[in-house]
C-alpha cells in the first residue's frame, strides 16, 4: 500500500508541475480536438482504434496537432504493451532492448507490443533497417511520429508496411474549443482560478499560435501565470499581456522539409495560375522565414522556360536581369528585385508550348531511323562524292527570307512536337505557323494530282509516300501561290459557309477558315487517311473555328440539316477525288445545298508530259541522237493516252454546266524537275509499280529495258516536268 501510495502521490506532483500543454492532453478519442477527417465517427482510424486493429502506424504533421497525443490514447485502447522511444536520444541498443522485450512478452505471454518512436525520421538509415525486420515478423507493431514527409525522410520499407496519417494544423475553432477547457477544467487546467480572458486577447492567441496547440497553451500559461490577481483575485488578461505572452508568429519552415518544398511548389503555382497576390504572400512566407533568395531566383527562372515560355519571351531577360541587380545591391534592398520578377511572373501570358522538346525527346529515344537527310547534310567535306548538300535551299534567298523544305528524318517527316499556344508573342505567330506546315505537309498529300504516273490507284506503300514527300518537300511555297490565287478574288463574309473539296490537306482551307469564323468550314475526305492527316494538323486550330470532317460521298452530304447551305464550294480536285462515285449524283446533292449566291473554286492540276517524253526532252537538249527517240516514241504515246484519260476538266465542266454552274476557264503551265537517281528509276520501274504496269499492257519488254538503261546513263540530272493548272470560277443560275 505504502509504494502505491508514494507512486499515486508521485503522479499527483508530477501533473501539478507539469506544463499547462502536457497537463492537458487529452486522455480519450472524445477529449481530442480536431482532426475530424482521420478521427470523426465513422472513419477508418477511429473504427481500427475501436477495434484494437491499429497495425502499423506513421503519423506526420507540423508540430503540436496531436502525434503524441494520438499515440497515448492508442495506447490506452489497446491490449498490447505499450512502449516509447524517442529518436533523438535512442540508438541501436535500445532499439535492441525493445525488440527483446517484446519477443519475450510475445512467446511467454501471447502479449503484442505497440513500439511507438516520436520524431522517428530522426533515426538514421541503420537504425531504421535494424528496426525492419521485427516490424515486418509482427514481433513490434510500429507508431512513428514525423513533423517531416515520411516519403521523403522514412525507410520505404517501413513506409511501405505501415498507414500513413496526416494531422493537419488545427482550425481557430478547435483552438478556441482548448482554451475554454483550460480555462474551465478544474482538475488539470486554471478552472479553480478566476481567469478572465478578453475576446481580442483570446483572438490574438488563437491567431499567433498558428494552428500550433502546444504554443497556444504555452502562451496561456505565461500569461496567466505572470499576471497578478486584482483586489478580487481575478486574473485578467488582456490583449497587451496576450502580444507579451505570444510575441511573435512562428514561421513553420524548414529548408529540407515539407514546408521548404510546399512553400515553394505553392510559389511557382500563384505565378503559373498568374495570382500575384498569392505569388507575393508565398515569397514573403519565404523570405521571412530566411530561404536563401538565389534559390527562389533559380525556380523563377525554371517556371519562365516552363510556365511562361514564349508566350513573353522578355519574362526570363527579366528574372536573369532582376537575380544579377540582387547579386550587385544584396539585403534588404535586392528584395525589391526580387518582387519585381515574381510579379512580372505572374502578370506575363502564360505557355507551356516549350514541354513539346520532351515530345521530341521521347521520339529520338524511340525512333530506329534518324538519318540527316542529304540536302541538311555538311557538303564541305565529301559532298562532291556524296551528293551531300544537293539540292538545300537558302532560306534567305526566298521571299520572307522562308521556303518550304523538308528538315525532319524522312521517317519522320509530318511529325508536329511543338503546339504553340494563342498567348502573347506566339500566339501571334500562331496562324504563320500552321500555314507554314501545312504547305509542307500539304506537298506530299497533293503529290497524286501532279504525278498521276507515280502514284498507283490503290493504298500506298510508306516507302512510297516517303519518297513523294522527299521529292516534293520543297514543293510547300508552290503550294502556297496555288493556293493564293485559287482563292484570289473571293468576297469573304464572316457568316459564310464554306465547303471544301479534295480534302487532303489543310492548305486549301486556311483562307476561309481566317475568314468566315461565324460561319463555319466544311471538309469532304476521300479517304480515312486524309482524314488522319487533317486530324493532325488540326490540333494547332483553336477548337471554336476548326472545321468539320466528313466523308466524300453524297449521304454525308445529304445528312447535314436541311437549313445547312454553302456560300462558296471550293478546293483542288483532281480525277481521283471522283474514283467509285457517281459524280453528276454527288454534284446533283452539292448543288441542293446551295443559294443564288454561291460562288466556285476549283483547282485542278495534272502533269503535262510522261517520264518517257521527259526523258526525251532531256536527251535532245544535249544533242544525243536519234535512236533514243525511235525507242521512246511507242512510250510516249501510251503517256498521251493515259494522260488524257485522267483530264478531269472536261468531263467536270460538262457535269456542272447541266446543274446550271455558270462557268469561266483560267489555264497556265507551270515548268519543274524532277532528280534522276535510283530511286526514282525503282518508283517507276520496279516490278508492281503504275507506270511499268501501265506500260507493260501496250509497250514491249525492250521498250521499257531502253527506258531503264536511258535513266541510269541520266542519273544526277534534272528531269523536266511541265504541270498544267486550271482554275474553274463559277456562280449557280437558279430557274
Amino acid at each position: 500500500m505504502g509504494q502505491d501510495l508514494f507512486t499515486y502521490q508521485g503522479d499527483q506532483a508530477r501533473l501539478r508541475h507539469a506544463p499547462l500543454a502536457d497537463r492537458l492532453r487529452p486522455r480519450t478519442l472524445d477529449e481530442f480536438v480536431g482532426q475530424a477527417a482521420i478521427l470523426a465517427e465513422g472513419r477508418l482510424l477511429r473504427r481500427a482504434i475501436a477495434a484494437d486493429r491499429v497495425g502499423n502506424l506513421l503519423l506526420h504533421g507540423p508540430p503540436g496537432v496531436g502525434k503524441t497525443t494520438l499515440a497515448r490514447i492508442i495506447a490506452g485502447h489497446t491490449r498490447a504493451h505499450f512502449s516509447s522511444l524517442n529518436a533523438v536520444l535512442a540508438g541501436v541498443k535500445d532499439l535492441r532492448q525493445e525488440v527483446d522485450d517484446a519477443r519475450q512478452r510475445l512467446e511467454r505471454h501471447g502479449l503484442r507490443t505497440i513500439l511507438f518512436i516520436d520524431e522517428v525520421h530522426r533515426f538514421n538509415s541503420a537504425q531504421q533497417d535494424a528496426l525492419l525486420p521485427w516490424v515486418e515478423n509482427g514481433t513490434v507493431t510500429l507508431i512513428g511520429a514525423t513533423t517531416e514527409n515520411p516519403y521523403f525522410e522514412v525507410n520505404k520499407a517501413l513506409v511501405s508496411r505501415s498507414r500513413l496519417f496526416r494531422l493537419q494544423a488545427l482550425e481557430s475553432e478547435d483552438l478556441h474549443r482548448l482554451l475554454k477547457h483550460a480555462l474551465e477544467d478544474r482538475e488539470r487546467g486554471y478552472g479553480d482560478r478566476k481567469v478572465l480572458l478578453s475576446t481580442t486577447a483570446a483572438k490574438h492567441l488563437v491567431n499567433v499560435s498558428s494552428g500550433d496547440a502546444r504554443s497556444l497553451l504555452n502562451a496561456l500559461e505565461l500569461a496567466v501565470e505572470s499576471t497578478s490577481p486584482d483586489e478580487q483575485g481575478s486574473i485578467h488578461i488582456n490583449l497587451a499581456i496576450a502580444e507579451e505572452s505570444i510575441q511573435e508568429r512562428a514561421v513553420l519552415y524548414d529548408k529540407q522539409g515539407d514546408a521548404h518544398f510546399d512553400t515553394i511548389s505553392a510559389f511557382i503555382k500563384s505565378l503559373r495560375g498568374s495570382d500575384a497576390d498569392a505569388a507575393l504572400f508565398w515569397l514573403a512566407r519565404m523570405v521571412e522565414a530566411g530561404e536563401n533568395p538565389r534559390f527562389i531566383f533559380r525556380r523563377m527562372l525554371i517556371a519562365a522556360g516552363e510556365d511562361i515560355g514564349l508566350a513573353d519571351p522578355q519574362a526570363i531577360v527579366v528574372v536573369e536581369a532582376c537575380a544579377a541587380a540582387f547579386e550587385r545591391i544584396g539585403l534588404p534592398e535586392g528584395l525589391y528585385p526580387l518582387a519585381q520578377a515574381t510579379l512580372y511572373l505572374a502578370c506575363a501570358d502564360k505557355s507551356n508550348s516549350v514541354l513539346g522538346f520532351f515530345e521530341a525527346l521521347r521520339t529520338v529515344r524511340e525512333s530506329q531511323r534518324q538519318d540527316v537527310p542529304s540536302h541538311l547534310r555538311d557538303a564541305h567535306r565529301d559532298g562532291a562524292a556524296f551528293g551531300d548538300g544537293v539540292g538545300y535551299r537558302y532560306p534567305h534567298a526566298f521571299a520572307e527570307h522562308w521556303v518550304s523544305q523538308q528538315y525532319l528524318p524522312n521517317a519522320l517527316q509530318g511529325e508536329v512536337f511543338w503546339q504553340p499556344s494563342r498567348q502573347g508573342w506566339e500566339g501571334q505567330r500562331r496562324l504563320m505557323l500552321l500555314e507554314r506546315r501545312a504547305a509542307q505537309l500539304a506537298a506530299a498529300a497533293e503529290s497524286a494530282q501532279e504525278h498521276p504516273l507515280l502514284v498507283s490507284s490503290g493504298p500506298g506503300t510508306p516507302e512510297l509516300e516517303r519518297w513523294l514527300q522527299r521529292q516534293l518537300s520543297q514543293d510547300g511555297d508552290r503550294l502556297h501561290h496555288l493556293r493564293e490565287r485559287l482563292w484570289s478574288g473571293v468576297k469573304w463574309q464572316r457568316h459564310h459557309r464554306v465547303l471544301i473539296l479534295g480534302g487532303r490537306s489543310l492548305l486549301w482551307a486556311l483562307d476561309p477558315l481566317q475568314a468566315v469564323p461565324e460561319g463555319g468550314v466544311t471538309i469532304l475526305c476521300q479517304t480515312s487517311q486524309d482524314q488522319s492527316r487533317l486530324l493532325a494538323q488540326l490540333d494547332l486550330l483553336d477548337p471554336m473555328i476548326r472545321p468539320e470532317l466528313m466523308d466524300g460521298n453524297c449521304d454525308a452530304v445529304n445528312e447535314l440539316p436541311a437549313q445547312h447551305q454553302f456560300e462558296w464550294i471550293g478546293g483542288r480536285v483532281s480525277s481521283q477525288d471522283f474514283a467509285g462515285l457517281e459524280m453528276q449524283k454527288l454534284w446533283n446533292v452539292i448543288s441542293q445545298r446551295c443559294t443564288d449566291e454561291t460562288g466556285l473554286r476549283l483547282l485542278i492540276s495534272y502533269a503535262g508530259i510522261g517520264p518517257a517524253e521527259a526523258l526525251l526532252q532531256l536527251l535532245e537538249s544535249k544533242g544525243n541522237n536519234l535512236a533514243e527517240r525511235e525507242l521512246l516514241a511507242p512510250l510516249i504515246a501510251l503517256e498521251h493516252t493515259w494522260l488524257e484519260s485522267q483530264r478531269l476538266d472536261v468531263s467536270l465542266a460538262q457535269n456542272l454546266q447541266e446543274l446550271g454552274w455558270q462557268l469561266e476557264l483560267e489555264q497556265w503551265e507551270e515548268p519543274l524537275s524532277l532528280q534522276l537517281d535510283e530511286d526514282l528509276e525503282h518508283r517507276w520501274l520496279s516490278k508492281g509499280s503504275p507506270y511499268r504496269e501501265l506500260m507493260a499492257k501496250h509497250a514491249s519488254s525492250e521498250n521499257l529495258n531502253s527506258l531503264q538503261r536511258i535513266l541510269r546513263s541520266l542519273r544526277g540530272k534534272k528531269l523536266p516536268q511541265r504541270l498544267i493548272h486550271q482554275r474553274i470560277i463559277g456562280s449557280l443560275e437558279f430557274n
